[in-house]
C-alpha cells in the first residue's frame, strides 16, 4: 500500500467517525466529506454562484466566519490568502469536523466555542467578517446583526440567510399614519415570517425573511449592501447605524 493510499484511506475512517456531515469538503483529491449530500456538492454550489464578488486577494487580511460549520468557507477564505481566519460555533460536532479538514488541508485556520451572541468576548475587529446561513437558525436576529456591527465588523461582511415569500422589493414610506394598515399586506413590504414548530425538520429553523426583510434587517443594523451576486447572499460595508440602534445586554443571572 503506498503512502497516498494508506493517507487516504486514514482520512476516510476519520471523517465518517465525525459524520454526518453538512459540508462538502474535498479533503483530498476525489475525497470528500458528503458525497450524498442531499443538495448536491454544498456548499460549492452556492460558493460557485458569489465567489467572484467576493475578494480573490485578502493578502494580511483577518477574517471571522460565525457559525463557520465544518469550516468550508473558512478554508476558501484561507485560500485566498488571508493572514488569519477564525472560525466560531456552538456546536462542538462541527468544530472537530472543522479541525480535522484544515489539518487534513494543511490550512491553519483556529477553531473556538462561541455564539453569535458573544462575539463581543472576542475583543476585536475582522477585515472579513462571514455570517452565512446562520440569522434563520437564532432566535434573536437582530440582536445578532447589532452585535456584529457594533464588536466585530471591520469593513466587510459576506452575509446569506434563507429566505421565503416575496422576492420583490416595494419601495416604504419613511412613516405611516396609525390607522393606514393597507402597506402590511404588500408581499414586497419586509416580513420576517416566523416558525413556531418544525421547517425541513430542523427546530433551529426560527425565522424566514422575504428579501425586502433581509435588506432592512443589514440596513437597520448598519450594513450598506454594495453587492447582490446570488438570490440569497450579499456583501455589505459597516457603516454608520440608525439613531438609536444599539444592541442590549440582557444580565444573567449569578452561576
Amino acid at each position: 500500500m503506498t503512502d497516498d493510499s494508506s493517507r487516504a484511506q486514514s482520512l476516510r475512517r476519520g471523517a465518517e467517525a465525525l459524520g454526518p456531515w453538512f459540508h462538502n469538503i474535498e479533503i483530498a483529491p476525489g475525497l470528500f466529506t458528503a458525497p450524498d449530500h442531499f443538495l448536491g456538492d454544498y456548499p460549492m454550489v452556492k460558493w460557485r454562484s458569489f465567489a467572484d464578488a467576493v475578494p480573490a486577494d485578502l493578502t494580511a487580511k483577518s477574517v471571522l466566519d460565525i457559525g463557520c460549520n465544518a469550516g468550508f468557507y473558512a478554508v476558501e477564505m484561507k485560500r485566498r490568502g488571508a493572514a488569519r481566519v477564525l472560525g466560531i460555533d456552538e456546536d462542538e460536532r462541527y468544530l472537530a469536523q472543522g479541525r480535522f479538514v484544515a489539518e487534513a488541508l494543511g490550512a491553519e485556520i483556529e477553531f473556538r466555542n462561541l455564539s453569535v451572541y458573544d462575539v463581543g468576548a472576542l475583543g476585536e475587529r475582522f477585515d472579513v467578517v462571514l455570517f452565512m446561513g446562520v440569522l434563520y437558525h437564532l432566535r434573536h436576529p437582530l440582536l445578532a446583526l447589532d452585535l456584529i456591527h457594533t464588536h466585530v465588523a471591520g469593513d466587510l461582511m459576506v452575509f446569506q440567510s434563507m429566505q421565503r415569500g416575496a422576492s420583490d422589493v416595494a419601495p416604504v414610506a419613511e412613516d405611516y399614519d396609525f390607522f393606514d394598515t393597507g402597506h402590511f399586506d404588500d408581499p414586497g413590504y419586509p416580513k420576517l415570517h416566523f416558525i413556531e414548530r418544525l421547517y425541513a425538520g430542523d427546530p433551529t429553523n426560527w425565522w424566514a425573511p422575504n428579501r425586502a426583510c433581509t435588506e432592512a434587517m443589514l440596513r437597520a443594523s448598519g450594513f450598506r449592501i454594495e453587492a447582490h451576486p446570488e438570490e440569497e447572499v450579499y456583501l455589505c460595508r459597516r457603516s454608520a447605524t440608525p439613531v438609536d440602534c444599539r444592541p442590549v445586554y440582557p444580565a444573567r443571572p449569578p452561576g
